[in-house]
Formats: C-alpha cells, sequence, structure tokens
C-alpha cells in the first residue's frame, strides 16, 4: 500500500502545482506552439518516470530502433493503465493517445491530455467515433503520431489473451499512408490490476515491432488488417513471455 499512496500524492501535487505550469506554457505557445509542445510532452514524461520510478517497474525494452523518425500510428494490446505511461514515457515525438470520452470529465488531467493532443472517443456514438479519427488522421498529417489500443478497452481476461482489434483503428494508417508500430506490451497488469489496490515491484516487456506500411500489404491481408496485427503481437508477448 505505501507504493499506491506515493503515486497517488505524486500525482495529485503535479497537477496542482502543474496549475502555473500550464499557464507558462500557454505562453511560451504564444511565441513558438512547437516549443510549448515538446515543453509540455516532456514535463509529462517526466511525470510518468516518476511514477513509474515509484512503482519499482523494470523495463525491458526492444526494438526501439524501429520507430522511424516520422509521425506513425502505435497499436498495442492493453491490460492495464499502466500502459499508458509506459508507451507515453519513450515517445521521442509528439504523440496524441486515443482514450475514453469519460477521461474529459477528470480536472486538470484531461486539461494536460488535451495539450498533448489526445483524442476523446465516444464508442455509444457512431458518428462522434468517426469524427475522432478523422481528428487522428489530421493530426498525422500534421506530423503527430497516434497511439490508439485496438481491442478498445483494457482486456481482463488471461496473461497472454487479445480481445478482437477493431478495423476501424487502422483507417488512420490507411487515409495517410503512415506506418503502423505494433507494440507488443507483457506483464502490466501484474504491477496494479492484477491485485488491487496494491502496487507491485513488476518486470514488464516492451516490444516494438517492424514498421507495417498499409500500402505494401496485398489486398486481402489490407482487409483484414486488424486481425493480421493481432496475429503480430499475439506471437510477440507469446514469444516474450518466457524472459520475465
Amino acid at each position: 500500500m505505501i507504493r499506491i499512496t506515493f503515486v497517488f500524492l505524486f500525482l495529485i501535487l503535479f497537477l496542482i502545482l502543474g496549475i502555473p505550469v500550464l499557464g507558462i506554457e500557454w505562453l511560451i505557445g504564444r511565441f513558438s506552439k512547437n516549443t510549448m509542445d515538446y515543453s509540455s510532452l516532456r514535463i509529462v514524461q517526466w511525470g510518468f518516470n516518476t511514477i513509474l520510478k515509484i512503482t519499482g517497474v523494470e523495463i525491458t525494452v526492444i526494438g526501439e530502433e524501429n520507430v522511424p523518425d516520422e509521425p506513425v500510428l502505435f497499436i498495442g494490446n492493453h491490460r492495464s493503465y499502466f500502459d499508458i505511461l509506459i508507451t507515453y514515457a519513450r515517445c521521442k515525438r509528439l504523440t496524441g493517445y486515443i482514450a475514453k470520452k469519460e477521461m474529459l470529465s477528470i480536472p486538470l488531467l484531461s486539461t494536460w491530455m488535451k495539450r498533448l493532443y489526445c483524442l476523446f472517443l465516444d464508442r455509444s456514438n457512431p458518428k462522434e467515433g468517426l469524427k475522432t479519427i478523422l481528428q487522428a488522421i489530421d493530426y498525422i498529417k500534421q506530423g503527430i503520431s497516434i497511439c490508439i489500443f485496438p481491442e478498445g478497452t483494457r482486456n481482463k481476461g488471461e496473461e497472454l489473451s487479445l480481445l478482437p482489434f477493431h478495423n476501424g483503428s487502422f483507417k488512420i494508417a490507411d487515409k495517410t499512408g503512415c506506418a503502423i508500430i505494433p507494440m507488443s506490451i507483457n506483464n502490466t497488469a501484474d504491477i496494479f490490476e492484477s491485485h488491487f489496490p496494491r502496487i507491485k515491484k513488476t518486470h514488464v516487456i516492451l516490444e516494438y515491432g517492424t514498421p507495417i506500411y498499409p500500402k505494401e500489404l496485398d489486398k486481402e491481408t489490407k482487409k483484414h488488417i486488424g486481425e493480421y496485427c493481432s496475429n503480430i503481437i499475439q506471437e510477440t508477448i507469446n514469444k516474450n513471455q518466457a524472459l520475465l
């Protein structure tokens, strides 16, 4: 319980002390939006890395050299809230995550998320969902990467299981031609969700796969791109389980 207490206290302090920081960032943005964007990115990454240090998480990263220096669509399996902290802390470029719309109701946190180009998906409203995907496409065209977890929600099933991937997530890459970067994440549920409310020191493996360009796929594979990417991630998490 000590770790979760420290994490909770740090998060509250970060959000409260971050209020004047948001104001300073806004002023910076009046002169240079790019400087503000990257300053906000590094501040939040510092916060996430601090939380990960408090939790005692050991992270093994494989294949980070596979991520090209260009806007991409990150996709990954999703079993824990910590998936976001672990992957976002390693983003070198501006990257917006697609989150559920309920996150908008969290004061200050949602402000930081908007500042960092996060989008909020209404899963119950297909029309609004389409608007979110179109905005993500526009962000890619502006040079901002997008990260989405195509299972659509946290998978609470068995450790190596995957929920079906939603093909709609991949329209972002199909319409922009950007690379899809599969992220395979092992053992994050063991940090917190598997023994709520206790946080446990855990070894996690994050592997970045080779870029997938939709235009290079054959017609049949492209038609079932969600299943194709799901199979790649499934094979990788099966392989990496032996490293834990």
